[in-house]
């Protein structure tokens, strides 16, 4: 199954350098029975659209929490693609996305399938939703549009030989 994984640049280094995506349980987002039912219309490729999409949203809450934590991470949200065991997913009623997903095991960098990122023309949006995510929680609805404004961002896709070059960038 073709997870999608919220995740930062510092996040990224250090999975790269442990040799896994971890530790479990791990939120990520997937091809779900409740997103295809819900978005009965839409074919595979429609379907991780909307995964890749949650997982951006839930990369930017990552990024917000770092901050708040004193961490400097460089404000662009990533995504990484993996495959992994169907047996190590779980989907539940309990949980509040269509798409969200629990791993119950890391994931070894070699089933990353590829890793999703904004470009760094999206840095000043990125910026500007980290720090309206505060305002927009409580439902301000100007905050809730410059939030929304980051997925205005298309992420763009690195094969898993690039990572280290986005590393050192």
């Amino acid at each position: 199954m073709r997870v999608y994984l919220p995740c930062t640049l510092p996040a990224l280094a250090s999975a790269v350098e442990a040799g896994e995506l971890g530790p479990a349980p791990l939120t990520g987002y997937a091809v779900t029975p409740a997103l295809t039912e819900w978005y009965a219309s839409g074919d595979t490729e429609e379907l991780e659209y909307v995964a890749l999409t949650e997982a951006a949203r839930a990369s930017l809450r990552m990024l917000a929490a770092d901050r708040a934590d004193g961490v400097e991470a460089p404000p662009r949200r990533v995504v990484v693609a993996a495959e992994v065991p169907d047996r190590s997913v779980a989907a539940g009623v309990d949980l509040e996305e269509r798409a969200r997903v629990r791993l119950a095991e890391p994931i070894p960098v070699a089933k990353v399938a590829s890793v999703h990122i904004d470009d760094e023309f999206a840095v000043p949006d990125i910026e500007a939703a980290i720090a309206a995510l505060p305002a927009s929680d409580q439902g301000d609805d100007d905050a809730r549009f410059t939030v929304d404004g980051a997925e205005a961002h298309e992420l763009m896709w690195y094969a898993t030989q690039e990572i280290p070059d986005l590393l050192g960038s």
